[in-house]
């Protein structure tokens, strides 16, 4: 299989295993990576992991040999559908974390961007070179990092095509963690610090920030606003108030 899926504890793990072309993307990875995100949303688990095989790269983008042969429109689709899939990636149910071990770029760096958190290993490297072939970034990353690295930096990166190391990643907020040991066991460390929360709120809180990036201030405010009032209808804000009140451990129901 292009693509492992397994439940482990809370969590979903998902692993791009090709390690013998790292781990990229070809048609057979993108079908099987739909079906795997399909699967961790009707799921119960409460945080999805994606990390590649092998301890060289996480996903080194686009398979180039499935490209070269390609028309204009034929390429757009193409493109269209990984759009789709990051979308999917970006819109679950539930968090994901990307555990970027090893390389990770075009389509590869373009899939961790669509997770709500990046942690690195130490010998990660990340990039979207895909101006050294005379093409644009079409998976989401011209859009997705200048939203998470601002619009100058994610610029010199993308025009230069350059490598970026994990320091600099961990420096200008492209990652979240460098990772020390197991790359799938650091996500889990990192992701328990929110698995204990409902998703509801969980959810609530990603799109409210999500917006930042979107709307004009007065208008995420009023986002912020309603989302807010979503939440204090829940039942988990009703026991969570209560078991703050009564000095105790909440109990989650995700409603």
């Amino acid at each position: 299989m292009s693509v492992d899926v397994a439940f482990e504890d809370e969590f979903c793990v998902i692993t791009i295993n090709r390690p013998e072309a790292l781990n990229a993307l070809n048609a057979s990875v993108i079908s099987a990576l739909d079906a795997a995100f399909e699967e961790a949303a009707n799921s119960s688990a409460r945080c999805l992991i994606i990390t590649g095989a092998g301890d060289k790269a996480f996903c080194a983008g686009a398979d180039i040999t499935e490209l070269s042969d390609n028309s204009m429109i034929e390429h757009k689709q193409l493109l269209q559908r990984g759009q789709r899939l990051m979308n999917k990636l970006a819109d679950l149910p539930i968090p994901s974390v990307a555990a970027i071990n090893g390389y990770a770029f075009g389509g590869g760096l373009e899939t961790a961007l669509a997770c709500t958190f990046r942690l690195a290993t130490s010998n990660a490297k990340v990039g979207l070179p895909e101006v050294k072939l005379g093409l644009v970034p079409g998976y989401g990353g011209t859009q997705r990092l200048p939203r998470i690295i601002g619009e100058a930096r994610a610029l010199e990166i993308i025009m230069s095509g350059r490598t970026v190391g994990a320091e600099e990643a961990l420096a200008i907020g492209l990652v979240s963690q460098i990772i020390e040991g197991s790359a799938v066991e650091g996500a889990k460390a990192f992701a328990r610090n929110f698995t204990g929360y409902g998703l509801p709120i969980l959810m609530m809180l990603r799109d409210a920030v999500t917006r930042a990036g979107d709307l004009p201030l007065h208008e995420g405010l009023a986002a912020e606003a309603d989302l807010g009032a979503l939440s204090f209808a829940t039942e988990d804000a009703k026991e969570g108030i209560a078991a703050f009140q009564e000095k105790r451990a909440a109990v989650i129901k995700d409603r």
